[in-house]
């Protein structure tokens, strides 16, 4: 599988996840991604690689020993790692193929907060909302 930044200056390959696909729902990954939560997936070191774009890379560490890769020129985060691991982290909606696999858990809902909530009684729209 194949993913890549919003700009296209960095891309990977994922052989497999090795991991399930996970919503984390903290406060750090909500500021990153600037979203309600991330959907992330563990994958082995031996079955991701950079292909393109390794040197566009930035890293935070965004807490003790857990680092935050993301594109230098557009900003989308892509993998997060804890140097010491097997695994990283990938950040499962920047991959440009379907992973054919579908989230399990949403995890640390401890941080939600309740304006970032799906609400049932809100509409939803394929695109634009009517009159837009």
């Amino acid at each position: 599988m194949k993913g890549s930044c919003a700009c296209g200056a960095v891309e990977y390959e994922v052989d497999r996840l090795d991991m399930p696909i996970g919503h984390c729902h903290c406060s750090t990954c909500r500021k990153a991604h600037a979203a309600a939560f991330a959907s992330t997936a563990g994958v082995m070191r031996e079955h991701f690689r950079w292909t393109r774009g390794e040197d566009r890379l930035s890293a935070f560490e965004s807490s003790p020993g857990k680092l935050r890769r993301f594109c230098s020129v557009c900003g989308s985060h892509l993998m997060a790692e804890r140097v010491a691991q097997p695994h990283v982290i990938l950040r499962v909606a920047t991959l440009d193929d379907d992973p054919g696999a579908r989230p399990v858990m949403h995890i640390w809902c401890s941080h939600d907060v309740a304006w970032l909530q799906d609400e049932e009684g809100i509409p939803h729209y394929d695109e634009w909302q009517p009159g837009r």
